[in-house]
């Protein structure tokens, strides 16, 4: 047997999964639930060395491709042993061509470039990022542990050194009051940087999450699916047109998932569609939550369009809406939270 960990990006669905690191070394952000009730530990290059030994038997006369470094923070191990697990890889997967990892920016930005080159010789392809939010307030408000500086200098040198740099954003996690900031200050960390893919992560919030309290205080007020659409709107707006792949169709959180393409080729063609969704009315833009929410299909927006859908779901969100003020938006984040990770224990601090 050989281990696994909990979570992987979805871009990984068929890589194999190598565990090198147990859980995240941080673990404090409020909003993520990933390794909430788990300890951080480093495993040995002989543990994971094992692991690839009983993989390639489990896997002997596959073409194995593709493989994802688990968990949180690969590359906080010595450059030196994440260097002999990635030869040791090779060697007995030779017809793997993208080795990719999750990475924290404070560790990034510690490596230096020519450390970085190294990885990418003995066959890193792609580091995963959680930028979450360019503002230094909101990386704050949630306890992130990070700085800019540290995603600005940690993108950097990733990109310097010639490996695929895929950045995380969180549309939402600044709340309404902070919503324009995060979209503005996040376009502009992601302009600095260049990386090759932004991907979308809308904040959905966990029922456990302290951040609950935070909204019973009045500090934190959630957004909803209209307000999310029009703050990715802003940070759209607010992108060059470089050659930056965003993101929205890899994530069940994302409302308009068809919002997809190359910054340098689809802006016009995404700020469109935003623009379009926007447009509709009130209860149209209601309609196409719920059915979104609702479903594991996605439908096109222009279904909200068809007078026999509206007429059909109708009556349920007034009936969602006879349940007090506030129901309608109470209902959709009810909806979007059990989508969640589980964390690991009930204990959640």
């Amino acid at each position: 047997m050989y281990e696994q960990g909990v979570i992987r990006p979805p871009t990984e669905a068929s890589s194999l999964l190598v565990r090198v690191t147990r859980n995240c070394p941080w673990n404090q952000c409020l909003f993520c639930p990933a390794y909430k009730g788990t300890k951080f530990s480093k495993r040995t290059v002989e543990e994971v060395k094992k692991d690839i030994d009983t993989m390639a038997e489990d896997y002997k006369g596959y073409d194995i491709k593709a493989a994802f470094l688990q968990d949180g923070d690969t590359l906080i191990l010595k450059t030196e042993d994440v260097l002999e697990i990635l030869r040791y890889l090779k060697e007995r997967f030779p017809s793997i061509e993208r080795i990719t990892s999750y990475a924290r920016a404070p560790t990034l930005r510690r490596r230096t470039v020519e450390e970085l080159m190294q990885l990418k010789e003995a066959g890193l392809t792609r580091i995963h990022v959680g930028l979450e939010s360019g503002s230094a307030t909101i990386l704050k408000m949630v306890k992130k542990g990070i700085t800019p500086e540290d995603i600005i200098t940690g993108g950097r040198h990733v990109k310097e050194a010639g490996i695929e740099l895929s950045e995380y954003i969180m549309p939402g996690i600044g709340g309404k009051t902070l919503s324009e900031e995060n979209a503005k200050e996040t376009a502009r960390l992601l302009n600095i940087i260049e990386p090759d893919f932004i991907r979308v992560r809308t904040f959905a919030m966990h029922p456990m999450s302290p951040m609950q309290k935070m909204v019973k205080d009045g500090t934190f007020v959630p957004m909803t699916d209209d307000e999310i659409v029009g703050e990715i709107r802003l940070l759209v707006s607010n992108l060059r047109e470089m050659h930056s792949y965003l993101s929205c169709g890899d994530f069940s959180l994302n409302l308009l998932m068809h919002i997809n393409g190359w910054l340098d080729e689809k802006k016009d063609y995404m700020l469109k569609e935003l623009a379009a969704f926007l447009s509709l009315t009130k209860r149209q833009r209601q309609a196409y939550s719920l059915i979104r929410r609702t479903s594991i299909i996605h439908y096109p927006v222009s279904i909200v369009l068809d007078r026999d859908v509206m007429e059909r779901i109708e009556p349920e969100i007034e009936r969602i809406e006879s349940q007090g003020e506030g129901a309608f938006d109470r209902h959709i984040w009810g909806l979007m939270s059990y989508q969640l990770p589980q964390p690991q224990t009930d204990n959640w601090r």
